[in-house]
């Protein structure tokens, strides 16, 4: 064979063997734009995916925020004042009635403007309070004062005043209190040597005497 007949010979066994050749390669091409059209998002999701997990890897993880305290739920005030009413019912019915205390009339006596001074007046009275009339009687008598006659008539009106007007008997009577208290001044000048005037103070003081019924079980003086 010649040459030229060797050429057209190889020439035409590469042609004849080029489509074969050619078809699995249009196929993979074929295959490739097909998943490329049809999926297309999906064969890039690996990808996104990897990229995502590491960024979430780089970055440091915020601490947990503590959960708050629940708050306490307030009683509602209308169960919580049944339940307070309900409680003290039983401690009410529990308690006895309270009994009524006796009753002890108080006699007063007052002697207005009497001429001596208060604090002459209350040397005497402080003996008076707690005693019966009888010893208010005697410690008057015998106080060697001026004042102690003011306060023996003193207390004789409160005596007469606790049996006519109170319907009281005097062997049940004590003296519950007995106070001076300070009255007006009378204010008066003396005449002095080289003309001059000295002043004169004349005290006054409101005497009082309280008398009461002995409290019962308590013994009568003889």
């Amino acid at each position: 064979m010649s040459p030229d007949e060797k050429d057209e010979q190889a020439v035409q066994e590469t042609t004849e063997q080029a489509p074969v050749e050619e078809q699995p390669q249009a196929d993979a091409s074929e295959t490739v734009e097909a998943s490329a059209a049809g999926d297309g998002e999906p064969a890039e999701q690996p990808k996104a995916k990897t990229k995502a997990k590491a960024k979430a890897a780089a970055k440091p993880k915020a601490a947990a925020k503590p959960k708050a305290a629940a708050k306490p739920k307030a009683a509602k005030p209308a169960k919580a004042a049944a339940t307070a009413e309900v409680a003290d019912e039983p401690a009410k019915a529990a308690k006895p009635a309270p009994r009524p205390a006796a009753s002890r009339r108080v006699v007063r006596a007052r002697a207005r403007y009497v001429r001596t001074s208060a604090r002459k007046a209350r040397m005497v009275c402080r003996q008076l309070p707690g005693k019966s009339v009888q010893e208010a009687r005697a410690i008057l008598a015998y106080t060697p004062r001026e004042v102690a006659m003011a306060w023996s008539k003193l207390l004789e009106s409160a005596v007469a005043n606790a049996e006519s007007n109170h319907e009281l008997l005097e062997e049940d009577l004590v003296v519950r209190e007995a106070f001076a208290d300070e009255g007006p001044t009378i204010k008066r000048f003396r005449p002095r040597a080289m003309g001059r005037a000295t002043p004169i103070r004349k005290r006054t003081s409101h005497l009082t005497i309280t008398l009461t019924s002995r409290p019962q079980g308590h013994e009568r003086n003889s």
